[in-house]
């Protein structure tokens, strides 16, 4: 009888220990996955605003240099 009751403990100590071992890691691989999720969220959006920044950056550019050679063209033109 103390053997059979000796032996339910091991086992249910066993199962509470494998069970809580269990969450353990699953808890942990969510976190991680989560972390890796956010950090790849993060890059995505940094390199998105970066590709928009030097996009209005070109634009800008362009429309400078066409001003300027536009108003130096109309200023020749008017010289003449």
């Amino acid at each position: 009888m103390v053997v059979a009751v000796v032996a339910v403990v091991v086992v249910v100590t066993v199962v509470v220990v494998v069970v809580v071992v269990v969450v353990v890691v699953v808890v942990v691989v969510v976190e991680v996955v989560v972390v890796v999720v956010v950090v790849v969220v993060i890059v995505i959006v940094v390199v998105v605003v970066v590709m928009i920044v030097a996009v209005v950056v070109v634009v800008v550019v362009v429309v400078v240099v066409a001003v300027v050679l536009l108003s130096t063209c109309l200023s020749a033109c008017l010289v003449v």
